[in-house]
């Protein structure tokens, strides 16, 4: 189990006033193999949570969960076996789950009164994404790396939402293989803006025209010969505006010293 991955996300209420505390409404997971990036197993499940009041009569914006479509869901501690099996000993994956999920699944099984999953290790991808597509994928908010990948929009629905993280994951990595294996030629053409030719995307709203679908980004290299080389990539071209998020945003093999759980309580960056 120890070299399984285990993407999970969890979707919770917004806290509205002083006092009120974030209750667990959905959990989902996804077991990968390592090996081949293949789901391997999956499990989602509402939850209903001990205040109802917690949850608005009308669905959220953010994730579509009604108090209604929760009141028939099982409470935490009915699920809570099954959470623990799925996640203590393996390597858990997510976005931004370092200061929000693992923060509210620690607090989730304190409440019930139980010892609470440990991963053998933790990747974030929010670290290692934002230090390296940060300049080209905007706020790095999911929606915002699904949309600059092409991988449709964001449901905010957590087994939704972490099958979408894998294929992010997935699709950063071949981005930075193919940047580390041409130095020179790709590697930092994102973060580099020396030259008119060059597009590069930045946090900020980048303007577009309408008749091109997507950002045309040109590379000229200078040939002995005097001539020029063309080579054309393709990224997306739109980045999503003002969507508001309660939570989060992994870190893909981060190097760090693994750290399971933070002492804050931080709010999810989607």
């Amino acid at each position: 189990m120890s070299n399984e991955i285990v993407f999970f996300d969890l979707e919770t209420n917004v806290p509205r006033k002083p006092g009120q505390k974030f209750w667990v409404l959905e959990f989902g997971a996804m077991v990968v193999c390592p090996q081949k990036l293949v789901e391997i197993e999956s499990y989602c499940t509402l939850i209903r949570p001990g205040d109802l009041t917690a949850v608005g009569v009308n669905p959220a914006r953010c994730h579509g969960i009604s108090r209604g479509s929760v009141l028939e869901a099982p409470l935490f501690e009915e699920v809570a076996d099954k959470i623990f099996e799925i996640l203590n000993g393996r390597i858990w994956a997510g976005h931004n789950i370092r200061r929000f999920d693992c923060v509210r699944i620690r607090e989730a099984f304190k409440e019930i009164g139980r010892p609470a999953p440990e991963p053998v290790a933790l990747i974030d991808s929010l670290g290692v994404l934002s230090d390296k597509f940060g300049k080209r994928a905007g706020d790095m908010k999911m929606a915002s790396l699904a949309n600059y990948f092409g991988l449709g929009e964001q449901k905010h629905r957590s087994l939704d939402d972490v099958r979408m993280n894998l294929e992010v994951v997935k699709h950063c990595a071949t981005v930075l293989f193919l940047e580390s294996s041409l130095p020179g030629i790709l590697e930092h053409q994102w973060q580099q803006n020396t030259s008119p030719n060059i597009t590069t995307r930045s946090r900020s709203n980048v303007v577009m025209e309408p008749s091109v679908p997507s950002t045309s980004i040109t590379i000229k290299r200078r040939w002995p010969q005097g001539t020029t080389n063309m080579m054309t990539t393709r990224s997306r071209s739109k980045l999503p505006n003002g969507e508001e998020t309660s939570r989060k945003s992994p870190s893909v093999l981060n190097r760090h010293r693994v750290v399971p759980y933070s002492t804050g309580s931080l709010g999810k960056v989607q």
